[in-house]
């Protein structure tokens, strides 16, 4: 599998970040993480990107994906769902 720049933006609370993550494990995805409740840079960045506040905000390479949807994570990534 091709190497991808992996950005997740995150807050700890967030349920579909965690699971956005566990399926990054689970396929064997390097991913970088940022707190956006704790990183106001983060924070603007991911609006920036998103044009909202919804996490978790997932950058593939030059792709943007709001919310954890595993159809678009794998067809991203070359991984089967």
């Amino acid at each position: 599998m091709e190497e991808k720049n992996v950005v997740i933006y995150s807050t700890p609370t967030c349920h579909f970040c965690g699971l956005a993550k566990d399926f990054f494990k689970e396929n064997g995805v390097t991913y970088r993480e940022f707190n956006v409740a704790a990183d106001m840079d983060k924070r603007n960045e991911m609006m920036q990107k998103s044009g909202g506040l919804a996490v978790p905000v997932i950058t593939i390479d030059d792709e943007v994906i709001v919310g954890f949807d595993k159809e678009k994570l794998s067809e991203a990534l070359g991984v089967a769902a």
